[in-house]
Order: C-alpha cells, then sequence, then structure tokens
C-alpha cells in the first residue's frame, strides 16, 4: 500500500507481498481477480482492503497473512520473525490433530494453475499492463472486519465473459478430492512450506 502512494520500496513491502503470496497459496486464485486493476481498487487497498480469507485456513496461518499485510510497515513481521513462524507451521503439520486444517491448504494451493488457465481469458479484461501513477492518495490504514465485509459485499464491477458456460463446466468446478491420498498431501504441503522458508530467507539477504 505505501508504494501505492509513491512511498520507498522496502524490504516490509517484500513481506507484504509475502502475505499475498500466502493468500494465494491458500485460496488457489490471484488476489482481486474480479477487480478491475485501477484506481478505485488502488484506493480500496489503501483504505485497507485486502483479500477475503476463505474459510478452512489454518488459525495460525491466517495470522501470519494478517500481520504481513498490516498498513504500518513497521508492524510487519522481519524475515526471522517469518522464518521461525514457518518452522513451527511446518512442525505443526506433522501432528495429526492438525492435519485437516493442513490438507485443506494444500488442496486449495493445488488449485492455482488450474484456475489460472481457466480465467486467463476474462483477466485480461480487468486489468493491463499500465503503469499507473496515483496522485493525492490518503495515508494507508489497516481496515475494520465491519468494513472488510462492506468492502467484498459490494456488487463485482466485471464484464462476464460470452463463454462463461464453458468456464464453469463440471471438470473445473469439482471441489472433492480422495482421503486415501492424504498423507501425499501433508507431505506436498511440508515441501511448500519449506519454499516458503525458502523465499524468506532470500528476503534477509
Amino acid at each position: 500500500p505505501e508504494v501505492i502512494v509513491g512511498k520507498e520500496y522496502t524490504f516490509a513491502s517484500d513481506v507484504y507481498g509475502f502475505g499475498i503470496l500466502m493468500w494465494e497459496i491458500s485460496s488457489g486464485q490471484s488476489p482481486f481477480n474480479t477487480y478491475e486493476h485501477n484506481y478505485d481498487l488502488a484506493m480500496k487497498i489503501v483504505n485497507g482492503m485486502r483479500p477475503k480469507i476463505g474459510s478452512g485456513v489454518p488459525s495460525k496461518y491466517k495470522e501470519i497473512m494478517k500481520q504481513c499485510w498490516d498498513a504500518n510497515p513497521s508492524e510487519r513481521p522481519d524475515a526471522a520473525t517469518l522464518f521461525d513462524e514457518i518452522q513451527k507451521m511446518r512442525e505443526d503439520s506433522y501432528n495429526n490433530d492438525n492435519a485437516n486444517e493442513f490438507n485443506t491448504l494444500e488442496y486449495n494451493s493445488s488449485q492455482i494453475s488450474q484456475f489460472n488457465s481457466n480465467s486467463s481469458s476474462n483477466l485480461h479484461l480487468l486489468s493491463t499492463s499500465k503503469l499507473y501513477q496515483f496522485g493525492n492518495l490518503p495515508e494507508p490504514r489497516n481496515a475494520t472486519e465491519e468494513e472488510q465485509e462492506a468492502f467484498h459485499s459490494k456488487p463485482y464491477d466485471f464484464n462476464i465473459p460470452d463463454n462463461i458456460d464453458s468456464l464453469l463446466s463440471s471438470d473445473q468446478v469439482e471441489l472433492g478430492f480422495s482421503v486415501d491420498i492424504k498423507e501425499i498431501k501433508v507431505t506436498k504441503l511440508k515441501i511448500k512450506i519449506m519454499k516458503l522458508k525458502i523465499i524468506v530467507l532470500k528476503l534477509d539477504k
């Protein structure tokens, strides 16, 4: 948010981006994919709008995301803190009591490539490669829970593509998965958490 209003890009800005990456993994989608990338979206982000966190996301994972999204860069975690917290989540993924939470997270993350493929024909209508320079924007702030709900409850402003039926075909929206592959999904999640740790290490250099 601070970069949108013209402030210097810092390590804390990378941490915000890291939080967005965590959201992409948890949701299987790209952030703000139903909004046009314009002044209106920029204003909403500056005023505290963040991607809506879905159900089933592990509570600790959600907490770290929100910390990374703080409008005040000085309130975001540093690399050492992120590393420690991700290490704890990795250990928790071995705990059977937390297996279901992390299976949900892993399943959602597996949908990213499918979503990107299915929606690529529509996303170009919402975003372009233009370089925006906004003026007279307010200082970034955190939104209240009520404001977050209000942001996401407003009607979306985008065109519905003519091929909507094909985008919603049954093979593309099927959400079920076999319990037989539970252990495989837990293993994949552990690998993803390790990759997040590698990203944190790179940010710290």
